[in-house]
């Protein structure tokens, strides 16, 4: 029964069928899949970016990935970061923990493993992908990558995909970054 009480002003109460809810506020495509890939991101087992990528094709998800060590393989929440110095064109020294495997990739692997398509699907990604992701998302065949923020070393990774035609959306300009591992 419908409490009259609670219906929003200009909704005629005569109108509204049983369990009709006018207040909420369903996501769009974009948003579902944004908020499903941050769900899947609690998984990740790597403090340094718990990202998760979601892939999908036709409006379903075909494959998941996150941050994380090699199934069977110690984590870096179990046992610690296995930190990497590289160093960038101009001399800048950036740590990368190598432990684990990206999100992206890991997503890839999953379609892999299980026979599953992604020829043509779209990706929803935390930031831009690293370059390494960026050679495997074009080469499995994604055509469309979404991301929330940027990748502070994007640049060739933003240049590769307009090159090879892939769809890129940032959706903020804001980088990504990991300040509590200097």
């Amino acid at each position: 029964m419908i409490d009259r009480d609670e219906i929003p002003d200009g909704i005629d109460p005569d109108d509204l069928i049983y369990g009709q809810n006018p207040d909420h506020k369903r996501p769009g495509w974009q948003e579902y899949f944004l908020q499903v890939m941050d769900t899947v991101a609690t998984r990740a087992n790597c403090d340094r970016g718990r990202a998760a990528a979601i892939i999908v094709k036709d409006k379903r998800i075909v494959a998941t990935g996150y941050v994380g060590a090699p199934s069977g393989l110690p984590t870096c929440d179990e046992v610690g970061h296995l930190i990497k110095i590289a160093y960038d064109e101009r001399g800048g020294q950036h740590k990368h923990c190598v432990r684990t495997t990206h999100a992206e990739a890991n997503a890839i692997a999953q379609a892999a493993k299980h026979g599953t398509a992604i020829d043509g699907a779209t990706i929803y990604i935390r930031m831009t992908p690293c370059l390494d992701c960026t050679k495997l998302l074009i080469n499995a065949g994604i055509k469309h990558v979404v991301c929330r923020k940027r990748y502070h070393a994007d640049h060739d990774s933003v240049k590769m995909l307009a090159d090879a035609g892939v769809k890129l959306d940032v959706l903020s300009q804001e980088q990504e970054t990991y300040d509590h591992m200097k």
